[in-house]
This record gives C-alpha cells, sequence and structure tokens, in this order.
C-alpha cells in the first residue's frame, strides 16, 4: 500500500464528505470542523504509511497551506457581508477590534511570560497568534451568502464575520513586534522605531490603500467594462480566486499586509455593484473552494495531534490557552461591546464565539519560520489545544446557541411590530 494512494484516497473520502457533511449536521449540535478532525485523527492512527504531519519539521509548507487557506476565506467573508462599511453601522467591529483584540493580546501575552514561563518574546507571539478569530472555522457563526438587503443581518453574525475579515491582518503588527524582540532585545531603542514606521504605519497603509485600488479595478472590470470584456456577464466563479491571488500578491509584493488587502479588496468589489448576482457567483466559488482547504487542514490537524503536537504541553501553558477561551476573551469582548448595537444577549454571544483556527497555526508557522523562538514546541503545542478545544466547544455549541438567540429576536421583533399596531393613528384618540 502506497502513502501516495493512501493520501489521493483520503482527499477523494474527505471532498466526498465536505459536500454530504453541511446537509446532514444543519441544525445539529455537531459542526463539520469537528468531523474532519476526528477523521483526521481515526486516519493516522491507522497503519496507512502516511507521514506524520509535522508543523515544526515543514514550517514553510504549513505557512503556505494555512495562508492559501485563510486568504480564500477571507474574500468570502468580504463579499458575504451585506451592510456598507460606515463607522456607526459597524461600531461592533470597531470596538472588538481596538479594544478586545488588544486586551486579549496582553492579556495572554502576560500570562505566559508570568505563569506559563514563556520568555517576553515567545509570550507576545502566543498572544498575537491566538489574537484573531477565524474566518475558516466559524462558518456556523457568520453571515450567509450575499443578498440584496443591506440589513438582512444581524449582529451578532456580521460583528463575527467583520471581526474575522479585518483582525486576521491586524495581528500581524504583533507579529513582528515578537520577532523584532526574538531577533534583537527587549528594549525598545533597539526595534520600536522600525517597527512603528514600518510593520505598523506602512505596512497597514499598503494594505488598506492597496486592497482599496485592486478591489476598485476589479468592480469596473467585473461590471463597467465595455461588454465583451465585462466579466460579470459570464458568471465564472473562479474570478474570485484571481482577485484574492491578484490583491494578496501584488499587496505582499509591495511591502504590505496582504489578508487585510483582501477583505478590503472583495468589499471594494461589494461595493462596485452592491445587489448584483455575480457576487453570488463568486461568494459560492470561493466557499467551495475554503471548504475543501479546511477539509485538507483538519485533517492534517487531526494527524498532527495524533503525532504528538501536544506532548511539549504543561499544564501552566494549557490554562493560559484554556483561558484564553472560557474567560479572556469573553471578557474583553463583552467590555468592548458595551454601548455596542444589539441586546445583552448578543454581545455575550459574540464575545464568547471568538473562535480560534487557522489564522493561529498561520502566525506561529510564519514567525517561527523567520527566526528562532525559544519554547517552540510548546507554543505549538498551547496553540493545537486552544484550536481543539475552540473547535469542539464552539462546534457543538454553535448551533443551539444560534437557534436559541434566532427564536428571541423574533420574538423580540413580533412583539415590537405588535406595539406599533397598537398606537393609535396620528391625531387619533385611544377608544
Amino acid at each position: 500500500m502506497e502513502p501516495v494512494d493512501v493520501a489521493f484516497a483520503l482527499l477523494g473520502v474527505g471532498a466526498l464528505l465536505a459536500g454530504i457533511l453541511p446537509r446532514v449536521l444543519e441544525r445539529r449540535p455537531l459542526s463539520m470542523p469537528i468531523a474532519f478532525l476526528g477523521l483526521g485523527m481515526l486516519v493516522f492512527l491507522l497503519p496507512t504509511g502516511l507521514p506524520t504531519p509535522d508543523p515544526l519539521r515543514w514550517p514553510e509548507l504549513t505557512t503556505h497551506l494555512t495562508e492559501v487557506g485563510v486568504i480564500v476565506a477571507l474574500m468570502g467573508a468580504g463579499l458575504k457581508i451585506d451592510r456598507p462599511l460606515s463607522w456607526a453601522r459597524w461600531s461592533s467591529t470597531w470596538r472588538l477590534l481596538a479594544i478586545a483584540m488588544p486586551l486579549c493580546i496582553a492579556a495572554v501575552a502576560l500570562l505566559g511570560w508570568w505563569w506559563a514561563g514563556l520568555v517576553p518574546a515567545a509570550a507576545l507571539l502566543l498572544g498575537a497568534a491566538l489574537a484573531p478569530t477565524d474566518p475558516v472555522l466559524a462558518a456556523d457563526v457568520q453571515v450567509g451568502e450575499p443578498t440584496d438587503a443591506e440589513d438582512s443581518e444581524d449582529e451578532v453574525r456580521f460583528a463575527l464575520t467583520s471581526e474575522a475579515g479585518l483582525n486576521d491582518g491586524l495581528a500581524f503588527p504583533f507579529v513582528y513586534a515578537a520577532i523584532a524582540i526574538a531577533t534583537t532585545s527587549l528594549a525598545p531603542a533597539d526595534w520600536a522605531a522600525h517597527w512603528f514606521t514600518v510593520d505598523v504605519l506602512y505596512k497597514l497603509t499598503v494594505g488598506v490603500g492597496g486592497g482599496l485600488l485592486i478591489g476598485w479595478l476589479l468592480g469596473k472590470l467585473f461590471f463597467r467594462a465595455p461588454s465583451e470584456l465585462r466579466l460579470a456577464r459570464h458568471a465564472e466563479g473562479f474570478l474570485a480566486l484571481a482577485a484574492t491571488f491578484l490583491a494578496y500578491g501584488l499587496v505582499e509584493v509591495a511591502g504590505g499586509y496582504g489578508f487585510l488587502a483582501v477583505f478590503v479588496a472583495a468589499r471594494a468589489i461589494r461595493a462596485a455593484e452592491r445587489t448584483h448576482e455575480f457576487h453570488s457567483v463568486l461568494h459560492d466559488f470561493a466557499e467551495q473552494v475554503e471548504r475543501l482547504l479546511t477539509v485538507l487542514l483538519l485533517l492534517l490537524l487531526g494527524g498532527a495531534v495524533i503525532g504528538g503536537l501536544l506532548a511539549p504541553l504543561t499544564w501552566p501553558a494549557a490554562l493560559v490557552g484554556l483561558a484564553l477561551v472560557f474567560v479572556i476573551r469573553p471578557l474583553t469582548g463583552w467590555l468592548s461591546l458595551r454601548g455596542a448595537p444589539g441586546r445583552p444577549a448578543e454581545h455575550w454571544v459574540i464575545a464568547a464565539f471568538g473562535i480560534r483556527g487557522v489564522g493561529s497555526f498561520y502566525y506561529l508557522a510564519y514567525a517561527t519560520s523567520k527566526t528562532d523562538f525559544p519554547q517552540a514546541e510548546l507554543l505549538w503545542a498551547t496553540v493545537g489545544l486552544v484550536v481543539l478545544v475552540s473547535v469542539v466547544v464552539h462546534g457543538v455549541a454553535a448551533t443551539p446557541v444560534m437557534q436559541l438567540l434566532d427564536r428571541e429576536g423574533e420574538r423580540t421583533r413580533d412583539a415590537s411590530e405588535r406595539g406599533r399596531s397598537d398606537e393609535p393613528a396620528l391625531g387619533g384618540v385611544r377608544g
């Protein structure tokens, strides 16, 4: 039995299940990521001859596999959000990015250093890698496909989708800070000036500006070009990949943050012709590719766990990871949403469902491939534990929690509509 033949068969089974499971598991307290994570563990427990997926052994491969998974998910997330971008209508997103994310990074880094015994650079990398919520594994709590209605999205799904779309890029400066400390010293005088001017100001500016420009140009090509060149007429979904790789590649070549550029470009494409049916074509293709990549990554994660990914884990490090999932993210998310749109119950759900996943693996693989971090094995074990816990806990809870929230929302809307119907007409008298 050749390992390559087993790999082909496994990928075929995985692709088939990726088409079946979303229908089978719909409205059940079990998610597709849980199923494929379990399948990966089972396969690598068997004597198949497949090599053990070890991210420490193949950091470059791990970086690029997770990289592709994230950018395709970011394109899909940017295309499916119906709500136009504005300061007021996206206030929940800005709060999560500006308050909850930095607080999560600081809390995890502090606990990683003080409690888990990580050196400062490794502690900051742990906080930065675990900061972004995941656009890949969070389909059960995100908005659906694009629609014509600007206000069709509830606050929970919108906030979690938009947050995941932006914080994958905004966590990068903190990763670069960890790399700078690891390669120079803890003293800010040795790295802070370059970090702030290049890694913060320049790379963020190029990421946002490049994404806007590329998205604007693609929007013109898709919807405004002469008839024979107007690509939206042909309904070819693979153009979602063209937009993804163009935005990511060109901005990375220019030295900006490609993750940020992909999401911003998707929003610019959507804004070019907001209600065109071509957005659904692009989104559906991106979602299908994302699902296949998710299957592959989860199978490999299951194999990595069986191969000993969690073996270096210590109890203090495990407690730091569990604290992030069950205490730090829920608390900081809830505090950041005080005064934001939505009901208190919605705020708690947004805060609790900060799913960690593929993006965390990407940041860790990227940073450890750039320089040698002390305690890298412990970092991988801690991030692996957090993603496992997040996949299982959030995967089990997502469906019943969202169903309950939807029912509560329907009752609230019905009561509001009944209240309005009982009001007297203008100038009338209540009998």
